[in-house]
């Protein structure tokens, strides 16, 4: 089983050499920490930062320097800072060639709920609406199940909706999966956890093929 640093090292290896790449708050701000040394990539957030490195040392945070969780964050050489207009643009013009959000809830259809959670005061939406409508690959990473034990990859999300359709693959502290037309497909299994684990934790259709590898972190 992986915690999220273990999530978001398996994430990391799908970033190519050349992307550029959106990462949401929470575990994707983990991500710019484990890309490959020989690969170059930018990575941009959503408040107007392009060319962000990995987290700060303790000691070494600039609090004026931070992503759109306002995390410190630090910058690599040749990095770019801009106004909220021009992000947005970037997002919108599918300029950006790999997103990585956090999720709640993530449909058999690929729906993503990752915003609301009915009853809680949220300031709103935010930038994730419009990631999940321009963005044409989207992996998300997140936990298997909620605190009780229930599976958050559902028939049906039971969450307000913020996207329809959209997500690709998913990389939890269990297994990698796709979203295929007819259902989730498990691509991977996280060290020590078997498959019966995963289909036990997944309520959602899920595919199983014949040999199912264990990811390689």
């Amino acid at each position: 089983m992986l915690d999220k640093n273990g999530i978001a090292k398996r994430i990391a290896q799908e970033v190519k050499d050349g992307y550029y790449v959106n990462l949401g708050i929470g575990i994707p701000t983990l991500v710019a920490n484990f890309v490959r040394d020989d690969i170059s990539v930018e990575f941009q957030s959503e408040n107007g930062v392009l060319g962000m490195g990995p987290f700060p040392f303790e000691g070494d945070e600039d609090a004026d320097v931070i992503n759109a969780g306002k995390q410190t964050i630090t910058t690599l050489p040749g990095a770019s800072f801009f106004d909220s207009a021009l992000s947005f643009g970037m997002i919108r013009g599918k300029h950006v060639d790999l997103t990585i959000l956090g999720a709640m809830e993530v449909a058999e259809n690929g729906d993503i709920a990752n915003w609301k959670i009915p009853g809680k005061m949220v300031k709103g939406m935010g930038g994730a609406m419009d990631l999940v409508a321009s963005a044409e690959n989207i992996i998300v990473a997140m936990m298997h199940t909620n605190k009780a034990g229930e599976s958050k990859l559902l028939k049906r999300c039971t969450l307000p909706l913020t996207g329809v359709g959209c997500v690709r693959k998913i990389v939890t502290n269990l297994a990698v999966l796709a979203v295929t037309p007819e259902g989730f497909k498990l691509l991977e299994r996280a060290p020590g956890v078997t498959v019966e684990d995963i289909v036990k934790a997944t309520e959602g259709k899920l595919m199983v093929g014949e040999e199912v590898s264990e990811m390689r972190i």
